[in-house]
């Protein structure tokens, strides 16, 4: 159950973040001031976190990146407009990005898209863009009218040899690489590759036209809905790990929905990282979360309200004997409430409304052990009591065995006793209480 705290005062600067150990780093003409600009106010629909090119648990392509080939990605917006564009990120990138050609357009099936909702994507009036290394960048808005829940087909022609891709590793969903250019191709004949990770692919905003009439009820309207996007932030329970593929099944889809069904619907996007931690960076598992929490979660358009799941692999790894994390340092119920209290300083400093949840039991997994166990308790007393997040869900006792409350419920539980299973994810949005929301 979601429970109310005391809310927070609103600091006057984003810069002040740098005093917390966080980067926030706005990305060129993504944020909703670029919006307002261009006479549109975008709003995130969908979003993933960049990672650096690396192995994985599946094979995937970004360590080899691309040469002469086109990119097809499949994603679901969690909102609706009648324009769409899309952001790249470069954030990874040691030379420029160059992307010959991008297309948007309704999916149909598979590397399939919608007969006649093709649209040719232009950077600043441009066809072609590079993207400098370590820069992100976003399309210019498209004519194209996307519903909620509707799935979009995102194309990119890479002609010139791109480098390691930066990329977000575990996507629970289908792209398709074909050789050539076949960005504005309507059937899925060339696309014979696939992979489950996301390249260069950072988001898809959706916004309305402007109305030059200057209609104060409609910009009204548009402005009430420009910050109350919900980002959750974590590692591999957040991103959906153990999902059914192309099925749409993490949490954040089940939150979504479930808000739509209530008649509140909102965005939500999906800002975690598999393996990602609080406190270290990680080659496989992203930077930080402190480091990152600007970026991926605060950055983004239309954004009002975080919610905070993150600390087990900080806890945990120390305990596993994975080879992926090694060494891991000892974490400190302590040393995790500091990390947290810095992504609660930024968040309120932004005026973002930011939720935080106890950890799920990880009884059973390989992460579990006598101080993991430990740590894990006194961090979820905390979270609850501390009245230092906004309000606070508590998946821990959502999700518990009621036969023994230190494991995931057999019902929930995925197989490794870490993390849910598609159940266990739709029981984690019923844990929240929208009301609050």
């Amino acid at each position: 159950m979601l429970s109310r705290t005391r809310t927070s005062a609103v600091a006057v600067a984003a810069a002040l973040a740098l005093t917390a150990g966080i980067a926030v780093t706005g990305a060129h003409a993504s944020g909703p001031e670029a919006g307002s600009r261009s006479g549109h106010a975008w709003a995130a629909a969908w979003a993933a976190s960049p990672q650096r090119a690396s192995t994985g648990f599946k094979p995937n392509w970004s360590e080899d990146g691309f040469s002469g080939h086109t990119l097809r990605q499949v994603v679901r917006v969690t909102a609706g407009g009648d324009r769409a564009r899309i952001r790249l990120s470069n954030a990874y990138g040691t030379s420029p990005l160059h992307i010959a050609a991008a297309t948007i357009a309704r999916t149909r099936k598979g590397a399939a898209v919608e007969e006649g909702s093709v649209r040719r994507l232009t950077f600043e009036g441009r066809r072609s863009v590079a993207i400098p290394a370590h820069g992100q960048l976003s399309s210019d808005g498209a004519d194209l009218g996307l519903k909620p829940f509707e799935s979009v087909t995102v194309t990119l022609h890479l002609a010139r040899t791109t480098g390691p891709a930066t990329f977000h590793a575990q996507s629970f969903a289908t792209s398709y690489r074909a050789e050539g250019e076949h960005a504005g191709d309507v059937g899925a004949g060339a696309f014979d590759e696939t992979s489950e990770s996301w390249y260069f692919l950072s988001g898809v905003d959706v916004g309305g036209r402007s109305d030059e009439r200057g209609d104060a009820r409609r910009n009204d309207r548009r402005n009430d809905r420009r910050n109350d996007g919900i980002v959750l932030f974590g590692d591999s329970i957040t991103d959906g790990f153990a999902s059914s593929t192309d099925l749409n099944r993490r949490w954040s889809d089940a939150l979504a929905e479930r808000l739509a069904k209530a008649g509140s619907p909102r965005p939500v996007l999906n800002a975690g990282i598999g393996g990602n931690l609080v406190l270290n960076d990680s080659a496989w598992y992203g930077e930080r979360g402190t480091a990152r929490f600007g970026r991926d979660a605060l950055d983004l358009p239309g954004v009002g309200t975080v919610i905070v799941l993150e600390g087990l692999n900080d806890i945990g790894f120390s305990e596993s004997d994975t080879p992926t994390y090694k060494p891991a340092p000892v974490v400190s119920a302590a040393d995790l409430i500091a990390g947290h209290r810095k992504l609660i300083r930024a968040a309120k400093e932004r005026g973002v409304r930011v939720v935080g949840a106890t950890l799920l039991p990880l009884g059973g997994s390989d992460h579990y052990g006598e101080r993991a166990a430990k740590v894990s308790d006194e961090f979820n007393e905390w979270v609850r009591d501390s009245g230092e997040y906004d309000a606070f869900v508590d998946f821990d006792r959502a999700l518990a065995d009621p036969a023994d409350g230190e494991r995931i419920a057999p019902e929930y539980d995925s197989g490794d006793h870490l993390h849910p299973n598609d159940a266990g994810y739709a029981a984690m949005a019923r844990a929240v209480d929208l009301e609050v929301l």
